[in-house]
């Protein structure tokens, strides 16, 4: 059997760290068995997919040394390899699940499946539909379907018995079918779900091994009944454990700075990432802790993964860099510095705003301090503001940071759009709501403009100020919580 991995983020955002790590593991897997991987966009939610955050993925994984045999970039005999132009391809298959009684048309409204689930919480039952739709006799879906009823497809599951599977790092998994939902195909807009899309992918792009992080393994038995249904063989599987922060939770932007590109545009070197990344779950035979791709490949054997949650921790990441940086000869490290701090772009659009604000040029370090380097460490003195209360402060940054995270492009007029909507959201003067912004971003209360400096330092890092200002001021999780549910109340 020819070895064949892939790697499907969904453009939906910035290029995530899971997405890093699920697509090393790949990689280093293909690689040690001499077989090929893939890269696949999954696009079916297109409210929120976007160009831009497919490039961003692809440029991080390429910055990371990651390649990939077939992509939708590359091309390859097995395309195309973006889900959403693959659309007839889920449609004709679907259709095969109609017509041998493995799937059936389901017309139930948003409001019939809302009260459905809460019935299901309020008896404490497993949330799953009720199968509704399949006691409609042909002849009334007939007359349905001649009414042009919106309606999605649904695959039919087993109500009795267990789905058995294996997995490579688990063994033997069992899950009774009566905790696997009857799983939407088909929505009503005609895109597929995850769930279709990937096994009919997986199997025509001809994956053995499907490995992917470990929040998927309940979902293994829609799976499974798929490759059944369509009596296709059924791939290896291999679910990761999940990244998680300190607290044990699973890895989130709230908690950790999660973008790639954030440890990019913050002086990390890729090889140091992906050194780290390797480390997550998995440990050379020696123990020891530095070393680089082809040496992982080497020696990778998956029995040496871990079913823990590896904690990510930005402390013996940097640990790593430095080791690294330290290994670098004089010129890379100039070389890196170079690109790292006098960036031809970035010292253009600094440039810019610099010419009107200094007298000398020995000014110059003074004034971009900040945005060529970390940011000093606040403290909480910083943001003490007369005219504004602590309790406003903290909900300044805290609503300040959501509106970065929404903002839907990087560019001044963006974030100034979403700071004052956030403003006027919280009855707060524009003048006043800027105040803690400035020195999140800058650690000063004066200096270069903050929305310039904002798209000098990138989304992240900006994002990841705010929530470095919020920790200066000690703010809690569980104050964080309640934040969020009146922002949310308020939105």
């Amino acid at each position: 059997m020819k070895v064949k991995t892939r790697v499907a983020p969904s453009p939906t955002g910035d290029p995530h760290l899971g997405t890093a790590y699920v697509a090393l593991f790949n990689w280093i897997f293909a690689k040690k068995y001499k077989g090929s991987f893939i890269l696949r966009i999954e696009d079916t939610d297109q409210a929120r997919s976007s160009e831009d955050s497919e490039t961003a993925i692809l440029d991080s994984l390429k910055w990371l040394g990651l390649d990939w045999d077939e992509g939708p970039d590359v091309g390859g005999s097995l395309g195309p390899y973006r889900q959403s132009e693959r659309k007839k391809i889920y449609r004709e298959y679907a259709e095969k699940l109609l017509s041998t009684g493995k799937a059936f048309r389901c017309f139930c409204t948003a409001e019939r499946l809302d009260q459905l689930r809460s019935d299901q919480r309020a008896q404490k039952e497993t949330s799953r539909y009720d199968g509704f739709c399949l006691t409609l006799s042909e002849k009334e879906v007939k007359q349905r379907l001649e009414r042009d009823e919106p309606h999605v497809i649904r695959m039919i599951v087993p109500e009795e018995g267990d789905s058995v599977f294996d997995d490579l790092l688990r063994g033997e998994i069992r899950i009774p079918y009566s905790q696997v939902d009857m799983q939407v195909l088909i929505k009503t807009d005609g895109m597929p779900t995850y769930h279709m899309a990937v096994v009919v992918d997986d199997h025509l792009m001809e994956i053995s091994h499907v490995i992917r992080g470990e929040e998927w393994i309940n979902s293994v038995p829609k799976h499974v009944l798929l490759y059944q249904y369509f009596g296709w063989e059924v791939p290896e599987f291999l679910h990761l454990p999940l990244l998680r922060n300190p607290d044990q939770s699973k890895l989130s932007k709230r908690k950790n700075p999660t973008s790639i590109n954030f440890y990019r545009d913050s002086g990390f070197l890729p090889d140091a990432l992906i050194n780290y990344l390797c480390l997550m779950g998995w440990t050379m035979p020696d123990e020891r802790e530095l070393f680089d791709l082809d040496e992982m490949v080497e020696a990778f054997e998956e029995k040496r993964l871990s079913v823990g949650g590896p904690i990510f921790d930005q402390q013996k990441l940097s640990w790593i860099n430095g080791q690294y940086i330290r290994a670098m000869s004089d010129q890379d490290f100039v070389d890196q510095i170079t690109n790292q701090i006098v960036n031809p772009e970035k010292i253009k659009d600094l440039a810019i705003l610099l010419k009107d604000r200094i007298e000398k040029f020995t000014d110059v370090i003074g004034k971009i301090d900040y945005i060529v380097g970390e940011r000093k460490i606040l403290e909480e003195a910083d943001l003490d503001f007369p005219s504004l209360q602590r309790e406003s402060v903290v909900r300044i940054l805290y609503v300040a940071s959501r509106s970065l995270e929404a903002a839907k492009n990087w560019d001044k007029d963006e974030i100034f759009r979403s700071f004052t909507l956030a403003a006027k959201s919280l009855d707060v003067e524009f003048k006043k709501f800027m105040m803690p912004v400035f020195v999140a971003i800058s650690g000063k209360k004066v200096s270069l403009p903050v929305f310039d400096s904002m798209i000098l330092l990138g989304r992240d890092v900006s994002i990841h100020r705010m929530r470095s200002a919020l920790d200066a001021l000690g703010v809690s999780g569980k104050m964080k919580k309640k934040l969020e549910k009146e922002i949310d109340d308020l939105s």
